[in-house]
């Protein structure tokens, strides 16, 4: 088994909390685990992403452009940034949420009409994810990042007290049952 994972949003919801939690899994599952993140101006609601590779032997953090498996997309405009990442017969899992970035905010750039559409034009697998509103379901609209992880459940093999158990290991006690609750609406969704 070989699973390469990008994961994109901006600072603020969650993108390393999700790739913690993945990375755990993966441990969990008895499996190799290499990661790379890049978080720069995260504080500042800027860009963020997390590369994640997981395999039976995994010798490079990085995933080659053209070759992501999956990319877990937690702001639309986020997913046509990454979207080089992602190889043709991929799967992206898009919130359906716009943050404008400070470009945007101060007029110098313009927040494309409809990032989706224009991610359904060169991938066939691409499922929008109303993360923002289930996870305000579940408790808590920070909770984005664990709904995306359920969507995310659903396409890979493993049992779901897996991926509990993994939360588990990431998540203090006093937040735990909220995403719990968020991974469950995004997996049922």
């Amino acid at each position: 088994m070989k699973v390469d994972i990008i994961i994109c949003g901006v600072g603020g919801q969650g993108v390393l909390l999700a790739s913690e939690v993945l990375g755990n899994l993966a441990i969990l599952a008895r499996l190799d685990v290499k990661k790379s993140e890049i978080h720069g101006m995260a504080q500042r609601g800027g860009s963020v992403f997390s590369h994640l590779r997981i395999g039976e032997k995994v010798n490079s953090p990085v995933i080659p452009l053209g070759s992501a498996d999956f990319m877990l997309a937690f702001e639309e405009l986020e997913a046509l940034r990454y979207a080089p990442y992602l190889k043709k017969d991929g799967v992206v899992l898009v919130n359906r949420q716009r943050i404008s970035p400070l470009t945007v905010l101060s007029g110098d750039a313009k927040y494309p009409e409809n990032p989706v559409a224009m991610m359904k034009e060169h991938f066939e697998r691409v499922f929008e994810v109303n993360a923002l509103e289930l996870a305000k379901k579940a408790g808590s609209p920070k909770a984005v990042n664990m709904v995306m992880i359920g969507a995310l459940s659903k396409f890979l093999d493993w049992d779901e007290s897996l991926w509990l158990s993994a939360m588990e290991r990431c998540i203090p006690q006093r937040f735990l049952s909220l995403n719990q609750r968020a991974f469950s609406l995004g997996r049922a969704g």
